[in-house]
């Protein structure tokens, strides 16, 4: 069966709309003439494969965050699940999310559970999201999982926005920096190594590295794109496999600023998810393998898998993540004391706030030492062209002196 949208009007002449399952839009046209409705318009909600290749973009962060809150507030307050996708598809002013959600309406309409119909549409909903929903249905908690999903999608996307404003300028001061340098040994150079090769007096050094440099980017330009495009795809292709990813992944946790930002940003997510779930009702070992799913680091990961089996043979949360070493000993401690006093739930959120400035402290002092590197190491490549450049000058004025 397809799933068609359809346009009516009732017995008092108002306008309704919906989505139904059909074989036929005659069929459509057909159940709703027997349920006392004139259908003015019936077309088919396009299929899901085709929907991702229309709006491969997907939902907005924004716009996602402020869908599930509104269902969130929905479905509180008595609506079916099909009432509430209806009214949300009716107030929505983004026309990707109206197609969205008349697909996951259509195929919640076709027997699917909700988290089944989202995670058709991937790049609108991304796995961690599905899986906090699923955690919801499960434990028959979901509106109150997506109130605080929505609260979590809200910080996520003001941490984002601040870290995008952050790098903004150390973006473009690089892109500026690396534009002035290649115009500088692609079109200056050339023009002034005429005039030092006609003048037939010794070069510099300097001079002569600079000459070389500008030589060689001239004439391999094209194999340098094209090595560079090839490495890229090597390393995609290597990392697609698992066993080199893990890997890599293990080698980034080590790494010295890195290594922390990545752990806290995977901390932050575990902790967050954890407590949504835990918070909703959710059993602890299904919410740690929701958790589990929302980790996007293969070490950390593997790390909460092994962590199920020990609470499932009967160990507490706090030893079985120890045990592995792979989340900040603050996240455990915190965990201990919440299953201790059995206020698990506020030390999972309390642990997601500490560890999200945590994060914010790290970015705030890269960034801080960051722009002046930068400036400093651009002035140092420019200072060294230039005087690569008037060292023969400065020569040529001594010798006719």
């Amino acid at each position: 069966m397809e799933a068609f949208r359809y346009r009516a009007l009732d017995a008092g002449g108002r306008t309704v709309s919906g989505v139904m399952q059909a074989d036929t839009p005659r069929q459509v046209r057909t159940q709703l003439r027997g349920q006392g409705l004139l259908p003015f318009a019936v077309e088919q909600v396009q299929s899901a494969e085709r929907t991702r290749q229309l709006w491969a973009r997907g939902v907005a962060a924004a716009e996602l965050s402020l869908i599930t809150r509104q269902l969130a507030t929905l479905l509180g307050s008595g609506l079916t699940m099909e009432e509430s996708l209806k009214a949300l598809i009716e107030q929505s002013s983004d026309a990707v999310a109206r197609e969205v959600l008349a697909g996951v309406k259509a195929g919640i309409a076709g027997g699917q559970s909700l988290s089944a119909a989202l995670a058709t549409y991937e790049k609108s909903f991304p796995d961690f999201y599905c899986a906090l929903v699923h955690g919801g249905e499960e434990s028959g908690q979901l509106a109150t999982v997506l109130q605080h999903l929505a609260d979590y999608l809200d910080a996520r996307q003001t941490l984002k926005q601040k870290t995008g404003l952050a790098l903004l300028y150390p973006i473009l001061v690089s892109v500026v920096a690396i534009l002035i340098v290649t115009g500088l040994l692609v079109y200056v150079v050339p023009q002034i190594v005429q005039v030092f090769q006609q003048s037939r007096q010794s070069l510099p050094l300097l001079t002569r590295a600079l000459i070389g440099l500008s030589d060689f980017m001239r004439a391999m330009w094209p194999y340098l794109a094209a090595a560079a495009i090839g490495a890229a795809l090597g390393v995609r292709m290597v990392l697609s496999r698992e066993a080199p990813r893990r890997r890599w992944h293990a080698v980034l946790l080590t790494l010295p600023w890195l290594g922390p930002l990545i752990r806290g940003v995977n901390t932050t997510r575990f902790a967050s998810t954890l407590a949504i779930l835990v918070g909703g009702g959710v059993p602890l070992l299904s919410a740690l393998a929701a958790g589990a799913r929302v980790m996007s680091n293969m070490v950390m990961k593997k790390a909460i898998e092994e962590a199920i089996e020990r609470v499932r043979e009967g160990s507490s949360l706090a030893r079985a993540l120890g045990a592995s070493r792979a989340f900040p000993p603050l996240l455990v401690h915190l965990i201990a004391s919440g299953e201790v006093s059995g206020k698990l739930e506020q030390m999972l959120q309390r642990a997601a706030e500490l560890e999200t400035q945590s994060l914010e402290r790290r970015l705030a002092v890269f960034l801080t030492v960051l722009e002046p590197a930068m400036i400093l190491l651009m002035g140092g490549i420019v200072l060294l062209i230039v005087l690569a450049i008037l060292l023969p000058i400065i020569e040529i004025n001594q010798l006719v002196r």
